[in-house]
């Protein structure tokens, strides 16, 4: 993937004039203190600039419109160092189109008890000046992160990072271009969705080709350049004896290879973060594209079977967001289900197309029949995921709002061996236990699609949800399925009564 982290966030720190030269630069020197601290913890994923303290309406409304304009920012963090009054945030509030937190926080972590005076007092009343500004977000009914604790804390840095990768994916979200290569799956609800309120939503554009688009670019690759990419499978993963040169499915693997630098190629030349495939529209293709997919997934595209370019496009900026994280995310499908009682679980995988950013171990890469679509047999990287906390995250369209649901998972080792398993597999426990986990998925109208990671964790999904407006449940350890259900319908109100006060 391109470097996506050489984006800024600004620091805006608010103050007023009331307070007299000698406070307002001592409030400049902290906050320019604080932005090195942030910056030189190793935490964030991007640099924090510091900007000078704000002190009137026009002040805050010129660095707001600042931030919009200026392409490298893709947010804010605000700090009420003093009492800013909340009525000069309100123009600057309404314009900014840019993600921002409110840090609340204090220069000095604990108070000097023996010297406290007022001009301590004066100088150092964040707990007062963020309340106020507190107010006047709330009353505008504006989505933002709040973040409470010493600027020091591990705890509070974290939580800024986690914020600063959310506003990254937002970013990419809001210039991400998806190419279906075909249509949706033939009767396939799921996959289907409004995607002009996509785009008026989250800024994704979605493109469909016919299948005859890409068949130009594959006629175009040459046989040295797919003897080059062969050569790197052989160094990356353990390729099946029938598959290299001189073997019979030699020339299968080839086409992937094929495909792959056909692919790339098409969405380097159209902007596309994202794309998505489809079985029943292959017109032109020997393969269904398998090994293709999941090489470009590993190098940080995001992909959609069957159309679902909703997954696409959530996969794209989950791999955005998590970029030099530990653990991997891929396209996902809960399969099949070990229904025991001892020691329930799923069995996620998907045709062909998990991303091998997610192996526990060298991944193999091998030919074997489709079993479905009627085409050649296509070559694929086969192995099981690593373990650990992991997250199924899926986008659903609800008719008058989109939906984002999130169920969280232990990925365990599976149970036996699979040796007769010819595709890419993780197994999971579901939270809070397969029936209630389930059940609580399919009442929210969860799709068999999922963007599966390893690398986040749901509060970077939650802040996605709220950037963009959107609903967002959550399907967690504590989770009550009658709970559940009943926030499943206050939510229903909540966005029935949001949209006509909008109207």
């Amino acid at each position: 993937m391109e470097d996506l982290m050489n984006k800024e966030v600004w620091f805006v720190t608010g103050s007023q004039h009331l307070y007299g030269s000698e406070t307002l630069e001592q409030v400049d020197k902290d906050s320019s203190t604080i932005v090195a601290g942030l910056n030189g913890s190793g935490k964030l994923p991007i640099k924090v600039v510091f900007k000078p303290v704000v002190k009137t309406p026009e002040e805050i409304l010129d660095i707001c419109v600042d931030a919009n304009s200026e392409k490298n920012c893709i947010g804010i963090i605000t700090w009420m160092h003093t009492f800013s009054p909340a009525k000069m945030w309100i123009a600057g509030l309404r314009a900014l189109q840019k993600p921002y937190m409110h840090l609340h926080t204090q220069f000095n972590r604990d108070l000097p008890w023996s010297e406290i005076d007022m001009d301590y007092m004066n100088t150092h009343q964040s707990a007062h000046g963020g309340r106020e500004y507190g107010f006047i977000n709330a009353r505008m009914r504006k989505n933002r992160k709040v973040v409470v604790g010493h600027w020091k804390d591990a705890k509070v840095q974290d939580q800024v990072a986690a914020w600063c990768r959310t506003a990254i994916g937002w970013d990419e979200s809001k210039h991400l271009k998806v190419a279906r290569f075909g249509d949706n799956m033939r009767n396939v609800a799921v996959t289907e969705g409004d995607k002009v309120e996509a785009q008026i939503k989250f800024g994704w554009e979605i493109h469909a080709y016919g299948v005859g688009d890409l068949v130009e670019y594959v006629e175009k690759v040459s046989d040295a350049e797919v003897d080059a990419l062969y050569a790197e499978y052989e160094k990356l993963y353990a390729v099946a004896d029938d598959c290299k040169p001189g073997q019979k499915y030699h020339e299968n693997v080839r086409v992937q290879a094929r495909y792959e630098i056909a692919m790339k190629r098409f969405m380097k030349d159209g902007g596309f973060g994202a794309f998505t495939t489809n079985f029943e529209n292959l017109t032109g293709l020997a393969q269904l594209p398998g090994l293709a997919s999941q090489r470009l997934m590993e190098a940080g595209y995001g992909f959609g079977a069957e159309g679902d370019w909703k997954q696409a496009a959530l996969l794209r900026i989950i791999k955005v967001m998590s970029q030099g994280l530990k653990g991997g995310s891929s396209f996902m499908e809960d399969y099949t289900y070990h229904m025991n009682p001892a020691n329930e679980g799923v069995l996620g995988s998907h045709m062909l197309e998990v991303c091998p950013t997610i192996a526990a171990k060298k991944p193999r890469l091998e030919v074997h029949p489709l079993g479905i679509g009627g085409k050649d047999a296509p070559a694929r990287l086969v192995f099981e995921s690593a373990t650990g906390d992991a997250m199924n995250v899926t986008l659903i369209d609800m008719g008058n709002r989109f939906r984002i649901i999130v169920n969280t998972l232990d990925v365990i080792e599976p149970l036996a061996q699979l040796p007769k398993l010819p595709v890419a597999s993780a197994f999971w426990k579901t939270h809070p236990n397969l029936a209630d986990g389930a059940a609580a998925w399919i009442y929210a109208g969860g799709t068999h699609h999922s963007a599966f990671t390893l690398a986040l964790t749901p509060d970077y999904i939650e802040t996605f949800a709220e950037l963009a407006d959107v609903e967002f449940v959550i399907i967690d350890k504590e989770t009550k399925v009658s709970e559940f259900k009943k926030e499943l319908r206050w939510n229903d109100v909540y966005y029935l009564l949001n949209g006509s006060l909008k109207a």
